[in-house]
């Protein structure tokens, strides 16, 4: 299984940053998840509440910025 290029966590959000090479060169995408418990078990869902807006925020905003400076293409 492939491994992101680079995660972020900040508290239970979860930013990961994945690198995709094509013909045109490279870029990246991003996907997003809260992290909970289950019993004994982390887990992980795209599901997010209110409380959880203002880490989305940070860890969006810390992507955006990794992404602006580590270059490759707009989707």
């Amino acid at each position: 299984m492939a491994k992101p290029t680079l995660e972020i966590r900040r508290g239970l959000i979860k930013a990961r940053i994945w690198r995709h090479r094509s013909k045109t060169g490279t870029r990246y995408s991003l996907s997003v998840v809260r992290l909970y418990r289950n019993g004994d078990q982390w887990k992980e869902s795209a599901r997010l509440g209110r409380d959880d807006i203002p880490l989305v925020r940070l860890v969006l905003d810390e992507a955006y910025g990794w992404m602006l400076t580590n270059g490759g293409d707009s989707e």
